[in-house]
């Protein structure tokens, strides 16, 4: 499927948008985690601009589609992407991580438009299988008898994440009930917060085992609005079974000068600052 260049260019305009705002409030915050919030900038940007239902002059609506941040302290660019979409004033950005601002430095509930509050990694897959599952009660059903879900749950993980036991037992539920309206996406950009994935715990054959768990694997670029977009529509045609997008990302991508460089939980200095605020002007 080929895409119109307006909706790709749009999309790397709000990716641009969400990577220099995300850097924004690292700056104002004084601590944050440039890293995994720039690696998932598209991702985010293709489900909140154009892929998910949902609206921001109505927050609450039962049949939206609920984005799930299982790497809850990557929530910057999660809370770049909303107040650019209008659900709170973009000038609470420059209270991040103050004591009693509305964003603080884990996704949580309390936030206009975050679903799920997060902390100790490895729960969220857990909890979007939960909300996955009652998108199903009281939903029609088709002709064969399968449920057609009221929305559509979509769970971004890191991939140093996987570590946990917990997810691999949210993958085991998942495809044991079938649950098609479940995607999760793993920001796949090889490093956890100690260093490299490959050398604290090896995921490989890392797509090898989703397929083996019974989900329906795609591996894409993750920086490739194309690719991305087919997959999330891919998803969305393949019944029966629970989705996963592998997505090859680089760390703190878009700041040249930064990228595919371990910055977990760092503070950006001047220097730091002005090299990405230029790069993403």
């Amino acid at each position: 499927m080929t895409y119109r260049q307006e909706l790709l260019n749009k999309l790397e305009e709000k990716a641009k948008t969400i990577r220099r705002d995300s850097i924004r409030m690292i700056k104002a915050g004084g601590l944050g985690w440039p890293g995994g919030s720039l690696s998932q900038a598209d991702i985010v940007a293709a489900l909140v601009f154009h892929h998910m239902k949902h609206n921001p002059k109505n927050r609450h609506w039962e049949n939206r589609d609920r984005l799930i941040m299982s790497k809850a302290h990557c929530c910057e660019s999660v809370y770049a992407a909303l107040g650019e979409a209008g659900y709170f004033p973009k000038k609470e950005y420059d209270f991040y991580g103050k004591l009693g601002a509305v964003l603080q430095a884990h996704t949580e509930r309390t936030v206009p438009g975050i679903e799920y509050s997060g902390g100790s990694l490895g729960q969220g897959l857990s909890f979007a299988l939960g909300e996955a599952l009652a998108a199903r009660i009281g939903a029609p059903k088709d002709k064969s008898g399968r449920p057609i879900p009221r929305y559509r749950v979509f769970c971004i993980l890191g991939d140093g994440e996987l570590n946990e036991g917990q997810v691999w037992e949210a993958v085991m539920a998942a495809a044991h009930y079938k649950v098609d309206n479940l995607i999760a996406i793993v920001d796949y950009n090889k490093y956890q917060s100690s260093g490299k994935v490959a050398e604290r715990l090896n995921l490989a054959p890392f797509a090898d085992k989703w397929r083996a768990f019974g989900w329906d694997t795609a591996e894409i670029d993750g920086h490739n609005f194309t690719e991305i977009l087919r997959a999330l529509e891919r998803a969305d045609s393949t019944p029966g079974q629970p989705h996963v997008i592998i997505a090859d990302t680089l760390k703190c991508k878009g700041v040249p000068a930064l990228e595919d460089k371990n910055l977990h939980f760092c503070k950006l200095t001047d220097e730091m600052y002005e090299e990405a605020m230029k790069a993403l002007a």
